[in-house]
């Protein structure tokens, strides 16, 4: 019989993972299990994905604010720091916050306006060009801002983050004053220490600011680097892609993903036959249409995967054909055409007007925010998932 079903994503669900468990063990375990009850076989080239926060959590990847302030202090000293471009994130950065205003004297926040860098808006657009402001060039203080826009309010959660960061900050014990630009530079007029606070531009933004003769400037990805007092860290991360565990503590990426992959990889083959491929992965790439959130606030969507995922999709467009190349023929003439396409297509279809409209992404990002979106962030229980079929195509039988 002719198989119906293409690419197939499921969760499976796992125990709660605690700091020390052999996950690569309870992800094996969970796999051959789920296939024995649920009756779907182990092939070459599934993919198992592995969400981040468990990876983190087994290793026990934590820091505290403590260790946070420690660090900052450090490495910037005495004296006012800028801090610029945060998300508007209570999980994403309120205790990374917390920690850092622990380590500062004084603290100029600058926010981005009217969104934050992945989408969560301060105020609507249309008001701001209402206004007559310019948010590429004008530079407002909070107070200016609440006097043209009124209190800000998130589209979703309603929360003040203004006022909430500031409310923080203080708590903390430290001196804070908030304005609001969207040139890294601007900064500049009130200290010339700064922590940029950016995920996808913070390369461009540390540039910038050395450019304009900035005296320190670092990245989240310059804190915790190393372990502060027995704390956990991220080499290449620092506090990127952190996420709030507790009231004090933060779980940072996980490292070594890479090598977990391949472990699990590995023991799949070893109990199969099977060569699956493995991926941790974050957030998903994708935008939300309603709020404009990007979901993407981790650093990248897989920290780690085996190599069969590297690269991108080759695939031609079968409405193309249907509609170009093959417009006049149908039923099994037409299927039988296609199919042909596909088996001799070319190994790099590069710009060919057949593969446009296709998705020209990196595998990784593709299958990582299909796992997202399948493990869903809230108490599905099902932080592995399980995809069959990805990489077939129309002629796979």
């Amino acid at each position: 019989m002719e198989r119906m079903v293409g690419t197939s994503s499921r969760g499976l669900r796992a125990p709660i993972i605690r700091e020390g468990d052999d996950l690569a063990q309870i992800v094996v375990d969970t796999l051959l299990k789920a296939s024995e009850a649920e009756g779907f076989p182990i092939e070459d080239r599934d993919v198992l994905s592995v969400t981040e926060a468990v990876v983190a959590r087994a290793a026990g990847n934590y820091a505290s604010k403590e260790q946070i302030a420690k660090d900052v202090r450090a490495k910037f000293g005495s004296g006012t720091v800028g801090l610029i471009f945060p998300i508007l994130s209570r999980n994403r950065f309120a205790i990374c916050l917390r920690g850092i205003a622990r380590g500062v004297d004084k603290m100029v926040l600058m926010l981005s306006y009217p969104s934050d860098e992945v989408g969560n808006h301060l105020v609507d657009p249309d008001l701001v060009e209402e206004k007559d402001v310019d948010p590429y060039r004008d530079v407002l203080t909070q107070e200016r801002f609440e006097a043209l826009f009124g209190k800000s309010r998130h589209t979703f959660t309603g929360m003040d983050y203004i006022n909430y960061y500031k409310e923080l900050v203080e708590e903390e014990g430290c001196e804070v004053e908030i304005i609001l630009a969207n040139d890294p530079r601007a900064i500049l007029q009130y200290t010339s220490k700064v922590l940029c606070c950016d995920i996808h531009q913070r390369e461009r933004s540390k540039r910038w600011l050395k450019k304009a003769g900035a005296e320190l400037v670092l990245g989240l990805d310059d804190i915790l680097t190393a372990p502060v007092d027995g704390s956990g860290y991220n080499e290449e991360y620092g506090l990127l892609g952190s996420n709030k565990a507790t009231e004090d503590t933060v779980k940072l990426f996980p490292r070594d993903c890479e090598a977990f992959a391949l472990k699990v990889q590995a023991m799949v083959k070893q109990a199969t036959g099977k060569t699956i491929e493995v991926m941790v992965y974050g957030d998903g790439a994708f935008k939300d249409p309603v709020g404009k959130i990007w979901e993407l606030a981790d650093p990248v969507v897989s920290p780690g995967h085996t190599p069969g995922l590297e690269g991108r999709p080759n695939e031609v467009k079968i409405k193309y054909l249907a509609d170009n190349d093959f417009a006049g023929l149908s039923g099994d003439a037409l299927k039988e055409a296609i199919s042909e396409y596909i088996r001799k297509k070319e190994a790099d279809l590069g710009s060919s007007m057949v593969a446009q409209g296709t998705t020209p992404r990196r595998l990784t990002d593709l299958i990582g925010s299909l796992s997202d979106l399948t493990s869903g962030s809230g108490d599905k229980g099902t932080p592995f998932i399980y995809i069959k079929g990805y990489f077939d195509n129309y002629t796979m039988k």
